[in-house]
């Protein structure tokens, strides 16, 4: 990996990770194209979901900080904001289906869906559920309340990410739209789902390096996660100030596009 291969997978990482698009399925499709498949590839993941995990720390500081300091004056028996303290408990509790599924499944999926091939079609099939989470925000009232129960049931709905091709955020922002809440909502309580998963996954892949005896390739990774850290945040405002006005048809055009472009490819390239 070069420098170059390092920025483009940062860039594609910082997109993707935070747009309903699959960042997943986006680096195994650019692995591919880049002829990218060494030894420093762990470490670029570990660092590449750090990265976009301190995205999501520096743009929400402000509500995490909230929440943290809820935690620690509910702990301190002082008393709290309830609102705060419902919104702790439902990231909490909709972090479970992830961290169970993904210790189960995560290498698995993996390995199944490396394929080109098979991200296109899960391309395909998330943009369905996509059209169906948008007629049915169009067919309902959004509430904007989110309690335990909608908590759990959106991190059921983030389980579809451990398939390449399906998106993090766009599973649990179309899921959020399915239980009533709002297009801004669900996206700010998706970004928010998604960090200890984020910051699990990169912790997973740290040990596992520290384990490995691989030579790695500091500077291109280093380049990368950089990247990635920056063009996340430009994503994450991207994505909120989107999702206020706009419906997520864009995202599935560009989906089914996409997956066309990569069957012919496959097919006939």
């Amino acid at each position: 990996m070069d420098i170059f291969s390092g920025i483009i997978l940062g860039l594609i990482q910082g997109i993707t990770e935070f747009l309903p698009v699959s960042s997943t399925g986006h680096l195994v499709l650019a692995h591919t194209v880049l002829g990218i498949e060494d030894s420093s590839s762990l470490a670029f993941d570990a660092l590449l979901h750090l990265a976009t995990a301190l995205a999501v720390i520096v743009y929400f500081f402000d509500e995490i900080f909230v929440l943290v300091q809820t935690v620690l004056r509910k702990l301190g028996r002082l008393p709290v904001n309830e609102k705060d303290f419902l919104m702790v408990k439902a990231l909490a509790i909709g972090t479970i289906p992830a961290v169970v599924f993904g210790l189960l499944l995560e290498s698995e999926m993996e390995n199944l869906f490396r394929n080109p091939i098979l991200v296109a079609v899960v391309l395909v099939v998330g943009s369905l559920f996509f059209m169906y989470a948008e007629y049915v925000y169009q067919n309902s009232f959004h509430t904007g309340e989110i309690d335990t129960k909608t908590g759990l049931k959106i991190g059921f709905f983030q389980t579809l990410a451990l398939i390449p091709g399906m998106s993090r955020s766009g599973s649990t922002i179309a899921g959020g739209m399915i239980l009533g809440l709002s297009r801004s909502d669900a996206a700010r309580f998706s970004f928010l789902l998604a960090l200890p998963v984020i910051l699990g996954a990169g912790a997973k892949k740290i040990l596992e390096l520290l384990s490995s005896h691989a030579a790695v390739q500091w500077l291109p990774i280093g380049f990368g996660a950089v990247t990635a850290f920056i063009v996340g945040l430009l994503a994450i405002h991207f994505m909120i100030s989107f999702v206020q006005k706009h419906t997520l048809w864009p995202f599935i055009w560009y989906r089914i596009t996409l997956a066309g472009f990569v069957l012919f490819v496959a097919f006939f390239g």
